[in-house]
């Protein structure tokens, strides 16, 4: 079974495209997890257990388990240990944004994949599919290219033109057309510009989109849907983090935001 494939059986077994963003801020913690010996992870193990029955993956940002040095890795892969026991069909993403020259992306994919037991990582596309070989050379895992983000700042560079054509435009064809030959690979798009979403669904086919930008961000769940499906009814990693997260209730905020995502499929 592929990453992909592995995605789309966990969103068909819970009729779900919801991704939960784990960004555990230290900072933003409940008082009660602070006396843990390791805060980050029971936190993670606590909204696993309220959202995973509405869910199709997670994806820890690794920056906010950095931010606390050695012991917030180690949460980091405590949390990957628990979902890999308890919860071996729910997809994972580590939101990471690796991009370097190959060897030393050899060793990110050593680290993320191999150590850590991710399914999936994020890269930026900037230094080319030779750099990226070593992700995109492993066809058991995924590869998760940032192509339209959801920042505000995002059209500074990614609206410039080449050709005609805007280079969002043309790392969607690239990734699709001549980096995708292990079928692992997938574009980030932001849920705050569903009309560039649309070209690119066109462009792209029915590959995957790792979707960020519901809740906080101001991204639109209908328009979202709308615009990225693909021809299977699926196609979409529907990302929200602080706002599942952060909520009063997680449990309800997941739940109600997968049924909110299915209310438009």
């Amino acid at each position: 079974m592929s990453m992909i494939d592995k995605y789309n059986a966990r969103a068909e077994a819970v009729n779900s495209l919801l991704c939960v963003g784990l960004d555990s801020s230290l900072e933003r913690l409940p008082e009660q997890f602070l006396a843990d010996e390791h805060p980050q992870f029971a936190f993670n193990k606590w909204i696993i257990e309220q959202t995973h029955e509405f869910v199709a993956a997670y994806k820890p940002n690794i920056a906010f388990y950095e931010a606390q040095g050695a012991q917030g890795l180690i949460d980091l892969q405590m949390t990957m240990d628990y979902l890999c026991v308890e919860h071996p069909d729910i997809f994972t993403i580590c939101d990471a944004k690796r991009a370097d020259i190959g060897s030393t992306n050899e060793a990110y994919v050593t680290g993320i994949f191999d150590a850590m037991g991710f399914d999936a990582i994020t890269l930026h596309p900037y230094l080319g599919r030779d750099a990226l070989s070593p992700f995109l050379q492993r066809s058991d895992k995924g590869c998760i290219v940032l192509c339209r983000t959801s920042n505000s700042g995002a059209r500074e560079l990614q609206d410039l033109q080449i050709e005609g054509k805007y280079l969002w435009e043309v790392v969607a064809t690239q990734v699709s057309q001549e980096w995708n030959s292990n079928d692992n690979c997938m574009l980030v798009v932001g849920a705050t510009y569903p009309n560039e979403m649309r070209v690119i669904r066109e462009i792209i086919g029915d590959m995957t989109l790792l979707v960020p930008g519901i809740g906080v961000q101001g991204g639109n769940v209908e328009q979202t849907v709308t615009a990225g499906l693909n021809s299977h009814n699926k196609g979409l990693i529907i990302n929200s983090s602080r706002g599942i997260i952060f909520s009063e209730n997680p449990r309800r905020s997941a739940q109600e935001l997968r049924d909110g995502i299915n209310l438009h499929r």
